[in-house]
C-alpha cells in the first residue's frame, strides 16, 4: 500500500469520532470526547481536491456578490432558483458525509439495522413534499417564522420561534465548526485555532458577500460531489459483485461473522424505544430545521417549491439506496482482508471507518482523497446554510418584523444582515474553540430534538389545526424547548459520559419521542382552554388564511373580491 494511501486511512481514522458526532445517527458511535487529532503529513491528493473546491466556491461567491443587492436577495436569492437547482441545494444542505460514513458503518457492523436508520433519515422528505412545501411557500416570505406569525400574535410567537431557531443554529454550528477545524488541522497540519478561523473566514466570504445565492450554489456543488462519490463507490462495488445484488448479499452474508443474521433486525439496537425515539427525532426534526425550510423561499412560486421537495426526495432517496450497496459491499470486501484490520481483530479506526476503507479497496488513493474533499465540502455547505438561517432570524424576524413592525429601512436591514452574519461567524469560532476537546455528539443531536420539539409543533399546528392560539403555541414551544434540553442533559450521553455519574436519570439519548408529544399536548390544552379575545382572533385567522395557504395570494384575493384576507397583507404585500 502506498504511503499516500496509508496517510489517507490514518487521517480518516483520526477524523472518524468527530465525523460521527456530526450525524443524526451519532448514537451509534461510542460516546467520549473528541480528543486530539494528530497532525498528519501533507496529503497531496486530498489537499489538491480541497483547494480546487475552495477556488470554485470563491468564484461562485464573486459571481453571486454582484447579484446580491437587497435583503431579499440575501435571504432567498431573489426567489429565482429553479425547482431542480433548489432540490439539489436542499439535498446538499441535508445529506452529510457523516451519514455516508455512519450508515455505511452501521450496515457493516449489523446489516439491517443500518437500513432502518437510513429509512428514518429519508422518510421526512415525502412528508415535506405532500404536507408542508405548498403551504409554507404560500404563507411565508423568508423564514418559517413568517408562516407561524400569520395567524398568531406576531411579537410573542416570533420571539419564541426565534429562540428555537437560534438554539438549533448555534448547536449545529458548534459541532460543524469543530468538525471543520479538525479536518483542516488534519490535512494541513495547522493549529486547531487557526483552522477554525480559516473555515469561518471562508464561510463568511460565501454568506456575507454572496448571501443565499452563493450558499445555494455551494450546496449544489457539494451535492454533486457527494452523489458522484457514492455513485462511483457503488458502481465499483457492483462490479466486484458481477452487477448482481443477489450475489452481493450472498457474499456479504458469507463473509460476515454473523452470517444470515445481518439480514434481520436487532443485531445492533435491541431496545425498540431507543430506536423509535431516535427515528422520531430524525423524522420530525428534519421537518423543523430552519435552514431547510428557508430553502422553500428561494424559488419563484409554490409549484417550484413542490418541485424542490420532489427533487430533494429523489436525490436523497438515491443517496440512501446507494448507501445500502456500499454497506453490504464493505461487508463483502473488507471482512477477511487483513490489511484493513488491527492485529486484535477490529477494523482499523473502528467500524465506522468501513466506507473509507471501502473507497480504498475499490478506488485506491484518488477515490479516498476525493471523499476527504467531499467531507470538507459537506461541512462548509451546512455551515453556510446555518449562518444564513441565523442571520435571517435576527435581521428579518427580530429587527424587521418585531422591532420595525414590518417596515424596516431596506439599506439598514441589509447592513444589519451582514453585521449579524459576521457576528454569528465570530460566535461560531469562539464556541468551536471552547468545545474542541468536548464530547460534541450530544450537541450535534440536540438540534434535531429541539427542532422536533419546538419548530415542528409550531409549524404543523399553525398550518393544520384551526384551534391553535397564541397562548397554546407559546407555552407548548417553551415546554418543548426546556424539556428537550433537560432530558438530554440527564440522559446517558451527558449525565454519564460527560458529567461522570454512574447512571442516567433519563434512560434514552434522544428524547423526541417524549418531548414532541409533550409540546403538542401543551399546545392543545392551553389552546382549547383559551377564552381570550386574542385566542378567538387566532382561531378565526385560520379559516381566513386556509385558501391562501393552498393557492397563494392571487386565489385568496380573488375569493375576497380583490381584497386581502382578514389578518393578512394584500397579495404581494410584506408578511
Amino acid at each position: 500500500m502506498s504511503s499516500v494511501h496509508e496517510l489517507l486511512r490514518k487521517g480518516f481514522a483520526a477524523l472518524m469520532p468527530l465525523s460521527m458526532a456530526l450525524s443524526p445517527v451519532a448514537f451509534a458511535a461510542a460516546p467520549g470526547p473528541v480528543g486530539e487529532v494528530s497532525q498528519q503529513a501533507l496529503n497531496p491528493v486530498a489537499i489538491g481536491m480541497f483547494l480546487l473546491f475552495v477556488l470554485v466556491t470563491l468564484l461562485i461567491t464573486w459571481w453571486a456578490a454582484r447579484r446580491t443587492r437587497s435583503s431579499g436577495d440575501f435571504y432567498n436569492a431573489g426567489g429565482q432558483i429553479s425547482g431542480l437547482q433548489n432540490g439539489a441545494a436542499i439535498a446538499g444542505d441535508f445529506m452529510s458525509a457523516a451519514s455516508f460514513l455512519g450508515i455505511t458503518g452501521l450496515i457493516f457492523l449489523g446489516g439491517f439495522d443500518g437500513l432502518v436508520l437510513a429509512l428514518g433519515a429519508f422518510s421526512a422528505w415525502p412528508l415535506m413534499l405532500f404536507l408542508l412545501a405548498r403551504r409554507v411557500r404560500n404563507l411565508g416570505r423568508f423564514t418559517f417564522i413568517d408562516v407561524v406569525s400569520e395567524r398568531l400574535e406576531r411579537t410573542r410567537i416570533r420571539l419564541v420561534a426565534i429562540s428555537g431557531t437560534l438554539t438549533v443554529v448555534i448547536l449545529y454550528l458548534i459541532a460543524q465548526m469543530v468538525g471543520a477545524g479538525k479536518l483542516i488541522q488534519l490535512l494541513f497540519g495547522l493549529p486547531y485555532e487557526v483552522a477554525v478561523i480559516a473555515v469561518s473566514a471562508l464561510v463568511l466570504a460565501y454568506v456575507t458577500f454572496g448571501g443565499m445565492l452563493a450558499t445555494t450554489w455551494v450546496q449544489i456543488v457539494k451535492a454533486i460531489l457527494l452523489l458522484t462519490g457514492v455513485t462511483v463507490c457503488a458502481v465499483l462495488v457492483m462490479y466486484h459483485a458481477g452487477f448482481s445484488f443477489d450475489t452481493l448479499l450472498v457474499e456479504a452474508t458469507a463473509a460476515h461473522p454473523r452470517g444470515d443474521a445481518i439480514l434481520r433486525a436487532g443485531q445492533i439496537f435491541d431496545d425498540p424505544v431507543q430506536v423509535t425515539t431516535t427515528l422520531v427525532a430524525m423524522l420530525f426534526g428534519t421537518l423543523g430545521l430552519p435552514h431547510i425550510l428557508m430553502r422553500l423561499y428561494t424559488v419563484p412560486d409554490m409549484v417550484q417549491a413542490k418541485r424542490s421537495a420532489f427533487y430533494a426526495s429523489l436525490f436523497m432517496g438515491y443517496f440512501y439506496l446507494a448507501l445500502i450497496v456500499l454497506g453490504f459491499g464493505s461487508v463483502m470486501l473488507l471482512y477477511g482482508n487483513p490489511e484493513f484490520f488491527e492485529p486484535g481483530g477490529g477494523l482499523v479506526g473502528g467500524g465506522n471507518m468501513a466506507s473509507i476503507h471501502l473507497a480504498s479497496a475499490v478506488g485506491g488513493d484518488v477515490l479516498t482523497g476525493f471523499m476527504s474533499a467531499v467531507t470538507f465540502a459537506t461541512i462548509l455547505a451546512v455551515v453556510a446554510g446555518l449562518t444564513v438561517s441565523g442571520a435571517a432570524a435576527i435581521s428579518h424576524d427580530l429587527y424587521a418584523e418585531v422591532m420595525c413592525k414590518g417596515q424596516p429601512d431596506p439599506a439598514r436591514e441589509l447592513f444589519l444582515t451582514r453585521v449579524t452574519t459576521v457576528t454569528i461567524g465570530v460566535i461560531a469560532v469562539v464556541l468551536g474553540i471552547l468545545f474542541q476537546d468536548e464530547n460534541v455528539a450530544f450537541i450535534a443531536t440536540m438540534p434535531m430534538v429541539v427542532a422536533a420539539s419546538v419548530n415542528f409543533p409550531l409549524l404543523f399546528l399553525s398550518l393544520f389545526w384551526s384551534g391553535l392560539t397564541t397562548r397554546g403555541a407559546v407555552i407548548g414551544a417553551v415546554l418543548g424547548l426546556v424539556s428537550s434540553v433537560v432530558l438530554i442533559v440527564i440522559g446517558p450521553q451527558v449525565w454519564v459520559s460527560v458529567l461522570g455519574f454512574e447512571a442516567p436519570l433519563f434512560p434514552y439519548d434522544y428524547p423526541a419521542l417524549f418531548t414532541l408529544p409533550l409540546a403538542l399536548a401543551a399546545c392543545w390544552l392551553f389552546s382549547v382552554t383559551d377564552r381570550s379575545t386574542r385566542g378567538t382572533k387566532d382561531r378565526a385567522n385560520y379559516h381566513a388564511l386556509l385558501l391562501r395557504s393552498e393557492f397563494g395570494d392571487a386565489a385568496s384575493s380573488a375569493a375576497d373580491g380583490g381584497e386581502a384576507v382578514a389578518g393578512a397583507p394584500a397579495a404581494g404585500g410584506r408578511v
